[in-house]
């Protein structure tokens, strides 16, 4: 997906360049890494792309190469937790990495102690094994083959919808993944097909007087200037990771940013628990208003002479302002 995308990162070099200020949560790990020089982010645009397209495949391979693959995988899905915070995806990707381990290798590196443990708790509950009913015999090959059949299903449904993104790509038939979108509970895994070369962030702010605005706090957005990058993987702050991705945009494509404007006209208690303080806590604004910043890191320089981790440079409104009329109804103006 990356390299078929267009994109003109995953192409060249610069594609790392300025990954780790631009994702949708930023660390205090991911400042200091971005400092370093092109040719590391160079290397780790290359680690990447061979890690997702080839080091993979190693999982079918003998014993051996599996647990390389492991060796090699982990600490890579570490950095990136290290360095970015993806809420619970990167953890998934680590857990599911222990798949390729076998009982020997994990026996091998437990301290004597933890294996006394495990040979007693094991000799304390083994029993003579049981031998299966005749139904259970029976419906084995049935549930195999019913698994066999929804796996190749989805098996499908994924390459047929890859193979629709790829130019020039034979098509194949979309009914069968038509079929499965009304079970979809999760959305579409990109692995970041287009990077982002910007990193824009939308701020609430509210006022009584129309001339004075006061901003709302986030609690994990870039927002203090001088207030460090948080890790909060593998928690989701979902206002404030949804927010990254309406910057994105037009705010036509996501009215929920409105509608937050207009609950903070009214001081609404759960819209205002997504904040990390409330400046109008004796009584609502009579206007609230959403504008955006270009933010990027500040170099360590500047770090060290000013202790700020970020530059921000405003760029305007990025919706209507909302307003209380006098009659206490809600209106949107420019």
């Amino acid at each position: 997906m990356k390299l078929t995308s267009g994109d003109y990162s995953w192409r060249h070099p610069p594609a790392m360049d300025d990954y780790y200020q631009n994702g949708p949560l930023p660390t205090w790990l991911g400042w200091y890494v971005q400092q370093l020089p092109h040719w590391f982010h160079a290397a780790t645009a290359f680690m990447t792309l061979a890690a997702e397209l080839g080091l993979v495949w190693m999982l079918f391979l003998p014993r051996r190469l599996r647990i390389i693959c492991f060796l090699i995988l982990t600490p890579f899905q570490a950095g990136i937790i290290l360095t970015a915070n993806y809420t619970f995806l990167n953890y998934l990707v680590l857990v599911l990495g222990f798949l390729l381990l076998d009982d020997g290798f994990v026996h091998s590196v437990l301290p004597q102690r933890w294996k006394n443990w495990g040979r007693r708790i094991a000799a304390e509950t083994s029993d003579a094994p049981s031998s299966p009913s005749r139904s259970a015999v029976w419906l084995r090959p049935v549930w195999r083959l019913v698994a066999a059949i929804y796996l190749g299903w989805v098996f499908y449904a994924t390459t047929a919808l890859l193979f629709a993104m790829i130019p020039y790509a034979p098509p194949l038939p979309l009914v069968p993944a038509r079929a499965l979108e009304p079970f979809r509970i999760a959305n579409q895994y990109g692995l970041f097909a287009n990077m982002t070369h910007e990193r824009y962030e939308i701020e609430f702010q509210g006022s009584s007087d129309g001339q004075n605005w006061s901003p709302y706090p986030f609690r994990y957005k870039p927002q203090d200037l001088h207030k460090s990058p948080g890790i909060y993987a593998p928690y989701q702050p979902r206002f404030e990771w949804n927010l990254w991705f309406a910057s994105l945009g037009n705010w036509r494509n996501y009215p929920w940013v409105v509608q937050t404007e207009a609950r903070l006209l009214l001081n609404e208690p759960d819209v205002l628990a997504l904040f990390a303080g409330n400046p109008f806590s004796n009584a609502p604004p009579q206007k609230v208003r959403v504008v955006i910043w270009r933010y990027w890191f500040s170099d360590r320089a500047t770090k060290r002479r000013e202790g700020t981790w970020w530059h921000r440079e405003l760029l305007g409104t990025y919706a209507p302002i909302v307003e209380r009329t006098p009659e206490g109804r809600i209106v949107m103006s420019q």
